[in-house]
């Protein structure tokens, strides 16, 4: 699906109310800065912002496509899935380095606004490179394999390290804010190679792309607060992102041979993995690896 789908003023309404409820996100940052989060006003939020993407998604199928509805749902389990991951990471930055509860909300925040900012310039470079160069979805779909099997060789007590850049700002003297920022923006960078080549096995359409990838970090400020306790919960969830990764890499592939007029490997052919099938898959293993982190958590309990 082209970006002609989608008129200049479905682009701007759409990144101005996103930018309107960023906006407010940072202020009500601001304003609780020095406050401690309640459980109950996480909750809130969470909700909000899982309902709101529901609804978007489902408006899509009656002023765009049912397509575009099926790709923006892929996509953005997908993206909220890594993103989630992602979040975990952030948690063991914090507890490291042991930053101030005060100051939570703001490096929170910036990191997530850092997250926006990179996945835009990687989603523009990403689409540049993918409508000139067809055979790119191998490199993708490899990538992604790849990732998968990195994931599963993770340690089941996940741990975080000083990078030299950070030791470097150590060094100097920098604040425990700013080494906190730096982590995540650094960390960012590594997320933004998984979840962008993934959200492009899902989808071409950039309208798709930038509101799934926009909701999926959406509410993580507010999410971080909850997760230190789903932790030690969603045990499984390393485990189901990597089959996620490894199938989208495989369809990945798959496209790139089609795409190449190979459509047969010896003497098999090559299939076609419809966008039902993926979304499908992807809930699949979502709730599976949630089933199964919730049985194994009650049965330790």
């Amino acid at each position: 699906m082209s970006n002609s789908h989608v008129s200049v003023g479905a682009w701007l309404i759409t990144l101005v109310s996103l930018a309107s409820v960023l906006l407010i996100d940072f202020l009500l940052a601001f304003r609780n800065r020095h406050k401690e989060t309640t459980l109950k006003s996480v909750a809130l939020w969470t909700v909000f912002y899982v309902s709101a993407a529901v609804v978007f998604g489902s408006t899509l199928g009656i002023w765009l496509s049912e397509q575009a509805r099926s790709e923006f749902f892929a996509g953005w389990l997908t993206e909220y899935s890594l993103s989630f991951d992602n979040l975990f990471v952030f948690v063991l930055i914090m507890a490291r380095l042991k930053v101030e509860k005060s100051k939570e909300e703001m490096v929170l925040f910036y990191g997530i606004v850092s997250s926006l900012f990179l996945r835009g310039i990687f989603i523009a470079a990403g689409s540049a490179v993918v409508n000139r160069f067809q055979w790119i979805f191998y490199f993708f779909g490899f990538f992604l394999i790849y990732t998968a099997f990195s994931l599963l060789k993770e340690s089941e007590e996940e741990e975080w390290t000083e990078g030299k850049a950070t030791a470097w700002l150590r060094k100097r003297g920098a604040s425990v804010f700013v080494i906190a920022l730096t982590a995540i923006a650094i960390t960012n960078v590594l997320f933004a190679f998984d979840s962008i080549p993934a959200i492009f096995g899902l989808t071409r359409n950039p309208y798709v792309i930038v509101t799934a990838n926009i909701f999926a970090l959406m509410g993580l400020r507010q999410l971080y607060f909850l997760i230190g306790n789903l932790m030690h919960k969603l045990v499984y969830l390393t485990q189901g992102l990597s089959l996620i990764l490894g199938f989208i890499g495989l369809k990945l592939i798959f496209e790139a041979a089609i795409s190449q007029k190979h459509h047969k490997v010896i003497g098999i052919n090559i299939p076609q993995i419809s966008l039902g099938l993926s979304l499908g898959f992807i809930i699949g293993v979502l709730c599976l690896t949630t089933l199964l982190s919730l049985l194994k958590s009650r049965k330790s309990a």
